[in-house]
């Protein structure tokens, strides 16, 4: 049993080990005290409420933890809590505003770009940094902007449509925007309903088209 002594001492010993920061999220204002080791998700998820950055691998891996912080795109569970201290920090929460969805939340869903939809907030977080900066992307470069946010169900493919439909939304055009009907401008390959490649360089199905296939595309090992 602990003396009243060893209970004051520990109080002291946490006291001198946390840390009070203030972090902006979406806008709101918080003030919390977090350890040292706290990671950023966790506080986000643990101390505020905020679970859409959800915790996959916690090695930087599969982005699914992907905010932003001040308008980049940060893989929020290999940054500290304290590092982030005094940062306007972005959530999927905050996509939507005065009830309407983001474009790249429409997208998502306009395009079935998820299926689980675990990794859904990181890419999310990911692609409007992304648009932000390059507003009218071609396919290539979506891929490449994806290439650290791994989706273990949708093959990808419906995940750059969305991109794409959202580039088109926010005034950027998107690739192929100018191309016709299922035909990209970057590639000149015409499309079916099913996202199988029907005409152009390569002829495909969307059955001959595996998830492995997209995952190595987006640079994936």
């Amino acid at each position: 049993m602990r003396t009243a002594r060893e209970a004051v001492d520990e109080r002291d010993t946490l006291e001198m080990t946390s840390h009070d920061i203030e972090l902006t999220v979406n806008g709101t204002a918080h003030d919390l005290s977090v350890e040292p080791r706290t990671l950023l998700v966790h506080a986000l998820r643990d101390e505020l409420g905020y679970t859409g950055a959800n915790v996959g691998c916690e090695s930087s891996t599969c982005g699914a933890c992907t905010v932003q912080v001040d308008g980049d795109a940060v893989k929020s569970c290999t940054m500290l809590a304290v590092q982030a201290d005094g940062t306007a920090v972005d959530t999927v929460e905050g996509l939507r505003e005065d009830g309407e969805f983001h474009p790249i939340q429409e997208g998502f869903r306009k395009e079935h770009g998820l299926q689980c939809g675990y990794c859904t907030p990181g890419m999310m977080m990911t692609a409007t940094a992304f648009l932000e900066e390059n507003p009218d992307p071609g396919e290539a470069e979506i891929r490449e902007a994806l290439e650290g946010n791994l989706c273990r169900c949708t093959g990808y493919q419906n995940i750059v449509n969305a991109v794409e439909f959202a580039a088109d939304e926010m005034g950027g055009g998107g690739a192929g925007a100018d191309a016709g009907d299922g035909v990209a401008a970057d590639g000149g390959r015409a499309t079916d309903a099913t996202g199988g490649v029907v005409a152009g360089d390569e002829a495909t199905t969307e059955s001959e088209t595996t998830p492995h296939d997209d995952y190595e595309s987006t640079g994936g090992n």
